[in-house]
């Protein structure tokens, strides 16, 4: 069998380097794109719109994340309940009980 069955759940931790570099990724994303912005040859208004929609757009793929992840983590306790209740029937059934 490749991937053997266990009882305990796998929780998968990211790194610190990886914590790093998804926060210098961003940090660097950002200021370019504001710096874009600021160098733009147009009116004020102009760049203070991109600006905002820029902030839009980065609170909007947050909350994105945050609902995707609190979705996949409600599955997976739902799954878990279900094979909880599942080994409780397995566990009290006796296939040699007379009816």
């Amino acid at each position: 069998m490749l991937f053997p069955m266990s009882d305990t759940p796998v929780k998968q931790q990211s790194t610190a380097a990886f914590h790093g570099q998804a926060v210098a990724s961003f940090a660097v994303a950002m200021s370019a794109t504001a710096i874009g912005i600021y160098q733009l040859d147009t009116d004020a208004w102009v760049r203070g719109f991109l600006a905002i929609a820029v902030l839009y757009l980065v609170t909007s793929a947050f909350t994105l994340a945050k609902v995707i992840r609190d979705r996949q983590e409600a599955g997976q306790i739902v799954s878990r309940v279900d094979q909880a209740r599942l080994e409780k029937l397995l566990a009290e059934h006796d296939p040699f009980e007379k009816i």
